[in-house]
């Protein structure tokens, strides 16, 4: 069997301070930067995985070829696709036109000629993950096309009597709650699918679970309990069918998207037992002090292997995705009447990667209905940013409406429920919200949310620390400037305070 990584490090340009080892210390990070690190995730910080990113990105199509060519004895020790593991993320071809999936494949191909080559014992590039993942067929289409270019690659471009590797291993990324909560039939479909072609069922499968995503289409509640639920029925698949399941959970540093920093591995490991491998993102890796990452990607890399998961009862589950409804509902409802209030901030947050734009021909995007919504990490950044967290909009209104056994149940299933609620609650600005609700009524609804909020779970939000008490401050006097360029000076100073872009 081989070996499952705890830790893996992705791309999210969520990251405020520049990273460690870049001696200019630029926080934008440049795709030419991206193979150095990786091998500082690898051999510095000690993640067993580093995501490399094709979808709605530019990336370097050399990486295997600059990987083992120029840190050799590196990898000749720690092999990728044995000891350490490069995974590519396609681009998802039924949303974004898919230019990169044949290279990206051809890469897969080509890295293993250069592998034998090189007398390495390993395939370097096995393993791929789907985005956005929605249908087994999608699935299974993007099998056969790997299937039929192995065989023409061995056919017509390899010299030698060696063949490419037929099989590529894939992981479906499932972004929307409705997605995570029918992953089973999801996952029944393909092993169904995966047999009658192959003959024969994977041997285990690795399913991303995605935070980011489901927070922005449905609301921060929503997808945490989309996401425990997901992770309940994932078990239950795999002692039904026989089949180990390794879940994999995609969390940046804010509560928003996952709440997953140094400081938060012991939350993490209480609220999501059965979580098998985890994403440290950039701001994880960058925002916090060298010493305090290496120690929390330590202590994940021990208990994430032995954590012991936890199952939710169907009757539960049934409640709790009545909770998530109602939340969704009210997310959608409010947050579409203040989007277009929110523009000015989402243009302005600092960008730290090379992306691909959300318009022209190779674009790809989000969407509200008709309203485009910015990524993730914008959206979260741009509402932090002007004191008001997403994570409150529809949150009271949908804790008003249940009943005293479905809060009981509520606080049972997430138990950090308030803690992370009071963390949260730090990057409030209450007079903002004020004066932002005396220009639309939907964030009029915004504070009843925050009012509501603070009644039920007896609690009150504010400020504690210094940082936060600047934040504010500065959060302030951004609803006061006019251009974009100050903007970006204040929404830029905000994130290394909160540490975190977004």
């Amino acid at each position: 069997m081989r070996k499952i990584p705890a830790t893996m490090a992705t791309q999210h340009p969520d990251n405020a301070l520049a990273p460690y080892w870049d001696k200019a210390r630029r926080p934008f990070i440049g795709v030419h930067q991206e193979i150095v690190e990786a091998v500082n995730c690898f051999r510095d910080l000690d993640t067993d995985e580093y995501m490399w990113d094709w979808e709605g990105k530019h990336a370097d199509a050399a990486v295997i070829d600059r990987l083992l060519s120029d840190y050799y004895d590196y990898f000749t020790k720690y092999q990728l696709g044995r000891d350490k593991f490069l995974t590519f993320r396609l681009p998802n071809i039924w949303e974004e036109k898919g230019y990169n999936l044949l290279q990206a494949m051809t890469v897969v191909l080509s890295s293993e000629d250069f592998a034998r080559d090189l007398k390495l014992q390993s395939r370097p590039l096995f393993e791929v993950i789907l985005p956005m993942t929605e249908r087994a067929d999608q699935l299974m289409h993007i099998h056969r096309l790997f299937e039929k270019l192995a065989r023409f690659k061995s056919n017509e471009f390899t010299t030698d009597h060696a063949t490419n590797t037929e099989l590529l291993e894939l992981i479906p990324l499932i972004e929307s709650v409705e997605s995570q909560l029918a992953v089973k039939d999801l996952l029944r479909d393909y092993v169904k699918f995966h047999t009658q072609h192959f003959r024969e069922a994977p041997a285990y499968i690795r399913t991303f679970l995605a935070c980011s995503d489901s927070a922005l289409s449905a609301g921060f509640l929503a997808a945490i309990l989309g996401n425990k639920i997901s992770l309940t029925r994932l078990y239950e698949f795999s002692d039904e069918i026989g089949i180990p399941i390794y879940p994999i959970f995609g969390s940046g540093s804010l509560l928003f998207r996952g709440g997953l920093a140094p400081s938060t591995v012991n939350r993490f490991l209480k609220e999501f037992p059965g979580v098998r491998t985890v994403t440290v993102q950039s701001s994880f890796r960058y925002d916090h002090p060298k010493n305090e990452v290496k120690a929390a990607i330590k202590k994940l890399g021990k208990q994430l292997p032995i954590a012991r998961r936890r199952l939710i009862s169907p009757e539960d589950q049934m409640s709790l995705i009545t909770i998530c409804e109602q939340s969704a509902m009210l997310y959608k409802q409010t947050l579409s009447k203040v989007l277009n209030t929110m523009r000015p901030f989402f243009n302005a947050v600092p960008k730290r990667r090379d992306r691909r734009q959300h318009i022209g021909l190779l674009a790809y995007s989000r969407s509200m209905g008709e309203q485009i919504l910015p990524r993730a990490i914008t959206f979260t950044a741009a509402f932090y940013s002007i004191g008001v967290p997403p994570e409150f909009i529809g949150l009271g209104r949908t804790l008003e409406r249940l009943k005293p056994k479905e809060l009981k149940l509520l606080m049972t299933e997430y138990p950090n429920l308030v803690t992370d609620l009071v963390i949260t609650g730090h990057f409030l600005n209450k007079k903002n919200l004020v004066k932002l609700a005396k220009t639309n009524s939907a964030w009029r609804i915004i504070q009843k949310d925050v009012e509501a909020t603070e009644r039920i779970l007896s609690v009150n939000f504010q400020p504690q620390s210094k940082d936060e008490v600047a934040h504010q401050l500065l959060s302030t006097k951004l609803l006061n400037v006019k251009t974009e360029a100050a903007r970006t000076r204040l929404i830029t100073d905000m994130a290394i305070l909160r540490k975190s872009v977004g």
